[in-house]
Order: structure tokens, then C-alpha cells, then sequence
């Protein structure tokens, strides 16, 4: 695992973060821990840095893909072979991160998404109805079946992202690079993972972010044949 690190996009997590990073710690003492503090008021960094991670800050609210970016820069930066993201909520169990690792390295993939598809019982029937809408949507766009193309518990492998060009900063990128690595040749897979619901509230604005992704899917449609290698 030292070839491995965390990317916590965060915005106002502070009380949720010192019990995620000391359990992906105790799992892996290892690991880098990159937390992105996106504009947070919460003293997000402050709590970041007192858990034992390192701390990229935003000034201002950029949006989550830009704070992924900013991830992604730092990982490139620093050496990492893989890049986990995950949410800075709590939602995603760092004792999963073991199932992304064998199905990378033993099935020659370069990304792994997580999904909870198979295990919705719990899932809101809102977020489940447009989790099953936007995952065929991308997967159309992308060539290839991706069960839950909204779940941002994810492994990167560091160098299939470079020259990557990605123009989304909000939620909608993590629909858009899934589709550009895709169109690259990259080897996309998934494994099942279990969410968390608990007191968090989604940031995704439904009318806003509904309108980005459908504009995201009329310029992907238009590109379609000019990414491919």
C-alpha cells in the first residue's frame, strides 16, 4: 500500500472526518490521506490535519470535480500508483478498499467504481430511480456497463489520468471522466460496496446538477467518435 493514497474531497466534513481517516489509518498506517478542503467554514482542514492527513485548501467553493482534480495533481505529484476517492461523509467503509485493490491488480483494470446495485434495500427510491437512469446513460456513452456511475467510491490508476482533459468541475465530472477514460481504452470494472446512510445531507442540487448532466450528455454525444484512439 505505499504506492497508495486516499483523495477525501471535503466540504464543511469536519465532523466526520477524524473518525474516517483514523479508521483508514488503522486499516492501512501506511497510506497517504489527501484530504481537498473545497471552501469549507467548518474548519474542515483544521480537523483533516489533527486526524493525521495531509490538506490541499480551496479559498473558495470550487465544486467537487475541481477538488478531485486537485487530487489527482497531488497524487501524480507525489508518486501514487492508485488513487482511492472517497466521499469525506462517512458513506463509504474503508474496510472495502482491499476488494478495489484485487480487482485492479488481478483483473488488469484501470479504474474501479464502486456499486451499490445490488444491495439498494436502503437506498432512498429517488436516488435509486436516477442512479439506474444515469449509469445506463454513461455506460451508453462510455461503451462499457458501469452498475452505478454516481457512487464516488472509486480506484484510479494514476497514470491512465494523465493529459486526461476533463471540462466539468461540479458533480458532473464524475460522469465525465469514467466516459473519457473510457473513450481512451482504459479498463473499466466494479466491485459491490455497502453505503452508509446516516445524518449526512447530499450537496447534489437536484434541478442545477440535473441540468449539467444533461448538458454534459448532449456535448459527449457530439464527441463521440472524434475520442476514440
Amino acid at each position: 500500500m505505499n504506492d497508495v493514497g486516499v483523495i477525501l474531497p471535503a466540504l464543511n466534513a469536519a465532523r466526520f472526518l477524524g473518525p474516517l481517516i483514523a479508521e483508514i489509518l488503522a486499516l492501512h498506517p501506511q497510506i497517504q490521506v489527501l484530504v481537498v478542503d473545497d471552501g469549507s467554514t467548518d474548519g474542515t482542514a483544521h480537523a483533516a490535519r489533527d486526524a493525521g492527513a495531509e490538506v490541499a485548501v480551496h479559498p473558495e467553493n470550487r465544486g467537487k470535480g475541481a477538488a478531485l482534480q486537485t487530487g489527482f495533481a497531488w497524487a501524480r505529484d507525489h508518486g501514487w500508483a492508485w488513487a482511492f476517492t472517497m466521499d469525506a461523509d462517512g458513506q463509504h467503509l474503508p474496510r472495502e478498499m482491499g476488494a478495489f485493490l484485487e480487482a485492479a491488480r488481478g483483473g488488469g483494470l484501470d479504474v474501479v467504481v464502486g456499486t451499490r446495485m445490488d444491495r439498494t434495500a436502503d437506498m432512498p427510491w429517488i436516488r435509486k430511480a436516477t442512479n439506474i437512469f444515469t449509469s445506463r446513460v454513461v455506460s451508453r456513452l462510455a461503451g462499457v456497463r458501469i452498475p452505478d456511475s454516481q457512487n464516488g467510491y472509486r480506484l484510479f490508476r494514476v497514470a491512465a489520468l494523465d493529459g486526461l482533459r476533463v471540462t466539468t468541475t461540479r458533480y458532473d465530472f464524475e460522469s465525465e471522466i469514467l466516459v473519457r477514460l473510457a473513450r481512451r481504452g482504459a479498463r473499466l470494472g466494479s466491485v459491490p460496496t455497502t453505503t452508509v446512510y446516516g445524518e449526512e445531507r447530499s450537496a447534489i442540487h437536484p434541478l442545477r446538477d440535473t441540468v449539467r448532466f444533461c448538458r454534459l450528455v448532449r456535448r459527449l454525444s457530439r464527441t463521440r467518435e472524434q475520442e476514440r484512439p
